[in-house]
């Protein structure tokens, strides 16, 4: 049987797109309710699939149902066929107005403070483009951007968590610095080491976040352990509000310090971090083509920088 006979008229995107909430959901019973569908429906829809491929999709168990090999295999470029009609759909609509149209941007909470300076600008030329902000740490980033849920990622790149099917295009260089609120006393002092601050009350990332690690680097450099931190969390608003009852030390990029919502009370403490700084950029896939809206905002982040 041919190819077209077999697939091409068989194989339909809405029976794809049911496997994918499938997957999503973990039961068919979860899925038939967000597809607004019966659980009849639904089995009928995975059956038919079955016979066109001429394979299991499904393992079906008292547990529930999980994808087999083939079944992960159709879910993952069913992904790609999906994204690519997205980005066509977005291309038509900058074709009948380049002035409209959608960038999903996934960065980390320290960088959100750039890429919200970007959005700015570029909403005064293009005031018709919405914009849809992903959060997050790296990993979780860069899994999204795999997946196809975001179109660019603006976060600190390191030549280890780029792989052969991203691109990277650097934008600046962030340096991390020693934090607090401009009335904290240290602010008096110069020349500080990293071992004066040691006893000092410090709200620090998790270890294991993609900040921790660059923190713990700055002390192990200087064969010092972390200091014992009040406040462990990921969320630097959390640690900002800390900050601001001027009792609080903690390490953030120093970008940080020039942006409007802080300029006025954050301060930078005089101790030397020696080479901690890196680059940041934008992460995209490498095959894939960047539609309308995402070329102003990547230009948009150069004019920021």
């Amino acid at each position: 049987m041919r190819w077209e006979d077999r697939i091409g008229r068989r194989l339909r995107l809405k029976d794809l797109h049911t496997l994918q909430t499938i997957s999503e959901a973990g039961s068919m019973a979860k899925a038939a309710a967000r597809l607004a569908l019966s659980q009849p429906a639904i089995s009928k829809a995975i059956a038919d699939m079955e016979h066109v491929l001429g394979t299991a999709v499904l393992d079906r168990s008292s547990r529930g149902v999980e994808l087999t090999a083939s079944g992960r295999l159709l879910v993952e470029r069913g992904r790609v066929m999906f994204d690519d009609l997205h980005q066509c759909v977005k291309e038509i609509e900058a074709l009948s107005d380049p002035a409209r149209g959608e960038v999903r941007i996934g960065t980390t909470e320290p960088i959100s403070i750039f890429v919200s300076e970007a959005i700015v600008r570029l909403s005064r030329d293009y005031p018709r483009i919405t914009y849809h902000v992903e959060v997050s740490d790296t990993a979780t980033l860069l899994r999204l951007l795999r997946e196809r849920s975001v179109d660019v990622v603006i976060t600190r790149w390191v030549s280890s968590s780029i792989a052969e099917d991203l691109a990277a295009r650097v934008l600046y260089r962030s340096t991390l610095a020693v934090m607090a609120n401009r009335h904290h006393p240290l602010l008096r002092r110069r020349k500080l080491a990293l071992s004066d601050l040691m006893e000092e009350r410090w709200t620090l990332s998790p270890a294991d976040s993609f900040l921790g690690r660059l923190v713990g680097d700055v002390f192990r450099r200087r064969k010092l352990d972390l200091p014992s931190a009040v406040v462990t969390t990921i969320s630097v608003h959390m640690r900002l509000n800390l900050l601001a009852s001027a009792a609080f030390l903690t390490i953030l990029p120093l970008g940080m310090e020039q942006h409007r919502s802080y300029r006025a009370w954050l301060r930078t403490l005089d101790v030397d971090l020696g080479d901690s700084g890196g680059p940041i950029a934008a992460i995209t896939l490498g095959k894939r083509h960047l539609d309308g809206a995402t070329k102003p905002f990547l230009k948009a982040c150069g004019e920021v920088v």
